[in-house]
C-alpha cells in the first residue's frame, strides 16, 4: 500500500508536531542569544537546530494538508523524529556541549516530545492502513 487515506488522528498529530517544531524553531532562531546563558547552549548550534526546523514544518503541513497521504512520507516524518530524538540525547552524552541544568532538561524535554509525535504518527499511520483495508 503506497497511499492511505489522511484519517483525522493522523492529521491531528501532524498538525501539532507541526506547531510544536514551528514553535520551538521560532525560539532557537529569535531566542538563541538570550536562551544561551539559561541553557548553556551555543547560540549557532541552537539557531542551526532552529532553521533545519522550518524546512520540517513546512514539509509536514503539506502532508497534513493532503487528503490521502503517502505512506513513505509519514515514515519520513516518523523517521526525522526517531533521529532528532537519537541525536538530542546523543548531544547530551557527547560531551560536546556543557548545558546547565535547565538546558539538559530543555533538551530532554523536547527529545521525549519529538519522540512521542513520532510513536503517535506511526500508531495513527498503522490505524489509517488498517482503515484502508477494511
Amino acid at each position: 500500500m503506497t497511499h492511505v487515506p489522511m484519517s483525522r488522528p493522523l492529521r491531528l498529530i501532524l498538525l501539532a508536531d507541526a506547531a510544536a517544531s514551528g514553535a520551538t524553531a521560532a525560539l532557537l532562531v529569535a531566542g538563541a542569544g538570550l536562551l544561551e546563558r539559561l541553557l548553556g547552549l551555543p547560540v549557532a548550534l541552537m539557531r542551526e537546530a532552529g532553521l533545519l526546523l522550518i524546512p520540517y514544518v513546512l514539509f509536514v503541513v503539506l502532508v497534513a494538508s493532503r487528503p490521502s497521504v503517502a505512506v513513505a512520507a509519514i515514515n519520513a516524518i516518523i523517521t526525522i523524529n526517531a533521529v532528532w530524538t537519537a541525536a538530542s540525547v546523543l548531544l547530551l552524552a557527547s560531551g560536546f556541549v556543557s548545558p546547565t541544568l535547565l538546558g539538559v532538561a530543555f533538551v530532554l524535554a523536547q527529545a521525549l516530545a519529538v519522540g512521542v509525535f513520532g510513536l503517535v504518527q506511526y500508531v495513527c499511520l498503522r490505524n489509517a492502513g488498517r482503515s484502508a483495508i477494511a
